[in-house]
């Protein structure tokens, strides 16, 4: 549907049905399926495996080990805590660990995009009113609440390695990561 410049909302309101078409649970795990593809492209486009593990002054953190501390986090606290997976979490590892190869990590982001989905895929919207499994800072949340907490947390660290890309290597590329086909092509 293409609209005009007046009465877009209204017209909008009256032609789409997003009630039928998704819930939320679906609509969180694409948002997660279309950020860990964005770190995907984000890991293809640095030119070399090395520069994966560099950093700028007054980064802590390369690409590399951004990347093994969302696919640690998300198989985790998605995985093993919602899916029951038999996943074991070393934090430290996805902080220390270097020159693992490029193809290495996009194998890793693939695997977790296959826990995400299969994880969420396996529940419905209820699920995200219950009380998510584990205390987190203390906490007792709402599952729904902590999967959004996830999302943002991943989309932060997905702008940081592409911020950190172009620093490295000069290059304003874009991996196009919060395009809006994205997203619609992840629920595909």
């Amino acid at each position: 549907m293409v609209l005009g410049r007046h009465g877009d909302v209204a017209q909008l309101r009256h032609t789409n049905d997003f009630a039928s078409m998704k819930t939320h649970i679906t609509w969180t795990r694409q948002l997660f399926v279309r950020d860990l593809g964005a770190v995907i492209d984000e890991i293809r486009l640095f030119p070399d495996d090395a520069t994966v593990w560099a950093t700028a002054p007054g980064i802590t953190n390369s690409a590399g080990n951004l990347a093994l501390h969302l696919c640690g986090n998300l198989q985790h606290f998605v995985g093993t805590a919602l899916g029951h997976t038999d996943y074991v979490r070393t934090r430290d590892l996805e902080f220390s660990s270097r020159d693992v190869s490029r193809d290495s990590l996009v194998a890793e982001l693939g695997t977790t995009i296959d826990v995400v989905t299969r994880v969420l895929s396996s529940l419905d919207d209820s699920a995200l009113l219950l009380e998510y499994p584990d205390i987190l800072g203390g906490l007792r949340l709402p599952t729904g609440l902590f999967l959004q907490h996830l999302c943002v947390h991943l989309g932060f660290h997905v702008g940081q390695i592409g911020y950190l890309r172009r620093v490295l290597t000069g290059q304003a590329t874009s991996s196009g990561a919060i395009d809006m086909h994205r997203l619609t092509a992840a629920g595909s």
